[in-house]
């Protein structure tokens, strides 16, 4: 049968996730493998990311880097498992985001697609956000759709909660008739790292380890709660365009010095309360709760997650069969085998698009 790999790499811009699947007769996971970005690559994509950096140049040159950098994810995934490349039919894609204002109508995905095609010998799919983007919708999240294939169970409400840079839920209702909804809850492990990484110099806060050592800061909570974005209904999603330090000094700003341990136990209560808030609007009683991304290995955001989310049990998707490290690589490669077949990969009901489309531009090896 056919295998896809897809390719993913977030907004917490450590590195690339790779799946190998298949979809026929049924979903498996055949090989995986990550890839590490390097320091120098993560600050050239935050630089830009974050408008420290717009030359025209440089983002041409950052494209061209990037896409060396899947191209060797792909590969090395490909050597390491010994995989015959012409039972991969395709690669998908998603890129790295450099900027997402779908208010402005437009997404930036980075790693042209050509240049992986060329150096895996692998057709390539990308560009999954911007048809939905074209039909009006948000442009992400799309993992939604793949969310309803995988783990919707007929029965029993659950929710998916991937916590990666940012966080998004989608819930699953127990009546399949109901519609699924996704969207971006707000800030997942962004602002968590990147407060430990000034601070301590340290890329992430292992098991939350540090965010348990400090004490939540009831009034600076409130302030970075009443963010406007928290109370937009969905479709809607957002990124490192609004959840920066920035936007986090400038409320710090005002006031008293904290405690920088204080001050991380605070953005992990925030990205706990509002995911649970996000969950508490779906209209589900106690739904099943299943977590993936880089949080769902923070110890102590699963604990506070699930103190604000009382007669749910939470889980890590791996209770549903599939690591969570590999949600959205997996992701990935389904929109490739969705688009391979002429089949949509988004949902309109999450993303606000005014139908279903086939997602994504092929480029042939």
């Amino acid at each position: 049968m056919s295998l896809y790999l897809g390719l993913m790499s977030g907004t917490s811009v450590d590195g690339v996730d790779a799946v190998l699947a298949r979809f026929e007769p049924e979903f498996e996971i055949v090989a995986s493998h990550s890839t590490p970005i390097s320091a120098e690559l993560r600050r050239r994509i935050l630089d830009m990311a974050g408008g420290k950096d717009e030359s025209i140049d440089k983002l041409g040159i950052l494209d061209r880097d990037l896409a060396d950098l899947f191209a060797d994810a792909a590969n090395n995934l490909i050597d390491a498992h010994q995989i015959p490349r012409h039972t991969i039919t395709a690669i998908g894609s998603h890129g790295q985001t450099l900027r997402h204002r779908p208010s402005l109508g437009f997404t930036l995905q980075s790693g042209d697609p050509s240049r992986i095609a060329e150096q895996t010998g692998v057709t390539t799919i990308a560009d999954f956000r911007r048809r939905d983007l074209a039909a009006g919708g948000q442009g992400a999240p799309l993992v939604p759709a793949f969310h309803r294939a995988l783990f919707q169970k007929s029965g029993t409400d659950r929710v998916i909660i991937n916590i990666g840079g940012m966080a998004n839920l989608t819930s699953l209702p127990g009546d399949t008739e109901q519609p699924v909804i996704g969207f971006d809850t707000g800030p997942g492990n962004v602002l968590m790292d990147e407060w430990i990484n000034q601070h301590l110099h340290k890329s992430y806060d292992r098991n939350g380890d540090w965010s348990t050592s400090g004490t939540v800061i009831s009034d600076l909570l409130t302030r970075l709660l009443a963010e406007p974005y928290f109370q937009l209904p969905p479709p809607k999603s957002t990124g490192r365009e609004l959840f920066s330090l920035t936007w986090l000094n400038d409320h710090l700003n005002s006031l008293d010095a904290a405690k920088a341990q204080d001050v991380q136990a605070t953005l992990a209560e925030l990205t706990a309360v509002s995911i649970c808030k996000a969950i508490g609007s779906l209209g589900m009683s106690t739904p099943e709760l299943y977590l993936c991304g880089g949080g769902a290995h923070n110890r102590h955001l699963m604990q506070r997650i699930a103190a604000h989310a009382p007669g749910s049990s939470v889980h890590s998707t791996a209770a549903l069969g599939l690591d969570p490290d590999w949600v959205e690589a997996a992701a990935f490669a389904w929109l490739a085998w969705r688009t391979d077949n002429a089949l949509s990969g988004n949902l309109p009901a999450v993303t606000g698009a005014t139908g279903e489309r086939i997602l994504g531009a092929i480029y042939p090896a």
